[in-house]
């Protein structure tokens, strides 16, 4: 099989026509004359997206285009925090078969608009018709439960068919997140890229959080809230949790959540004995909430992070994608914006490992409110954790 082409660029320019066009031209450099298959863009919400789209296909013609806006983006190991520019990767045809759709409104039904969604970008990739598949899912995240979105794909896609992607982000202010499809710009909105190809995909999830309590249990949900763990006040349980550990950093961030404690999430333990990282926070009312609604009767542990843990997690990610993989040429990565956070002024080193751990493969990411990684069963949805899939 060919080795595919990739290209990327990128640009801080303050216009939007002037930034998407600068970063689309270093993009479409990037292929040595190669047709585009699909082109990718990440940008700040700072820009006004009509112009930054309308510039980017004005390079790139009518290829397919999605993306999202962001909180930060990785590429080629470097890192453009919040509010500073846009990213623009094209990946060439005639290796993948890509296949690009979008859905509007998911918040009035998330599992039906995930069904839809995946039967949509199937459709545009001509078919089940490719012997390996994997979707790649970008969504406003604000709009509802992305783990619903996720079990309405698995409709589709069934368990031989991986998951990856992100939440869109709006650089730290959650005043409103988009996507992107085509020159549009859309909240309340998914899109999704269907990818066939003859040989396998993986995906790959990885996130150094470290469990500070024993296993407990869920005991009384109601939506996000979070009523009762081991049949306590679940809200007593966790900040209990969080004021014996007094290892982790324990910053709160503005622009974040009111009362979310970045430095300790819920590790959902996992049939397999892995844990899928679930942020939580303590609102001004006292209610423990998560983003996504945990099980009922799930158990959990009470998790930290540690800098140095969550660098080396980057790198172990990187390692596992590319195990096996013949001649990748790119690594996508989507990181969450918490781990940002919890990195701080380190937060550069993270996209520069990556670079670093890929060698010779080009990556490009960006910060989400929300990491997708769907390889075993339905379960697939993440926070404060790293994704990723090698093409």
């Amino acid at each position: 099989m060919e080795r595919l082409s990739v290209g990327s660029g990128s640009s801080c320019s303050d216009d939007a026509a002037v930034a998407g066009a600068e970063a689309a031209r270093a993009a479409v450099s990037g292929l040595g004359g190669v047709e585009p298959g699909l082109v990718i863009v990440y940008a700040s919400i700072r820009y006004a997206f009509d112009e930054l789209l309308a510039a980017v296909r004005g390079v790139t013609g009518d290829v397919p285009l999605v993306g999202a806006s962001s909180s930060g983006q990785l590429i080629e190991g470097e890192y453009l925090p919040p509010s500073s520019g846009v990213s623009v990767m094209v990946l060439g045809s005639g290796v993948y078969r890509f296949g690009a759709a979008e859905v509007s409104g998911i918040g009035a039904d998330i599992a039906g608009s995930g069904r839809e969604l995946a039967r949509r970008a199937l459709d545009a990739a001509g078919g089940d018709t490719t012997p390996h598949s994997a979707l790649m899912v970008l969504a406003d995240g604000m709009a509802g439960d992305m783990q619903s979105l996720l079990a309405g794909m698995y409709r589709v896609t069934g368990a031989r068919v991986p998951v990856v992607g992100g939440a869109a982000g709006d650089d730290r202010t959650f005043s409103g997140a988009y996507v992107f499809f085509g020159d549009r710009a859309m909240r309340d909105a998914a899109v999704a890229v269907w990818i066939g190809s003859d040989r396998p995909l993986r995906v790959v999830a990885g996130h150094g959080w470290q469990p500070q309590t024993l296993p407990m249990l869920v005991t009384k949900v109601d939506g996000m809230a979070v009523e009762e763990i081991d049949g306590r006040p679940a809200a007593d349980v966790f900040n209990e949790a969080v004021a014996r550990d007094a290892s982790a950093r324990s910053e709160y961030f503005e622009g974040t959540y009111e009362g979310w404690h970045t430095g300790h999430s819920f590790g959902l333990i996992e049939p397999d004995g892995t844990q899928l990282i679930r942020g939580g926070f303590v609102g001004q009312d006292g209610v423990l909430r998560t983003f996504v609604p945990l099980p009922e009767y799930c158990a959990v542990q009470i998790v930290s992070a540690d800098q140095d843990d969550l660098l080396t997690a980057s790198e172990q990610v990187v390692e596992e994608a590319l195990d096996g993989i013949a001649d990748p040429a790119v690594m996508l990565v989507f990181s969450c914006i918490a781990r940002s956070d919890l990195l701080g002024d380190r937060a550069a080193e993270e996209a520069a490992r990556l670079h670093k751990a890929a060698g010779q493969v080009a990556t490009f990411g960006y910060y989400t409110y929300g990491e997708f990684a769907r390889s075993n069963g339905v379960a697939g949805y993440h926070n404060a954790t790293l994704t990723a899939i090698a093409l």
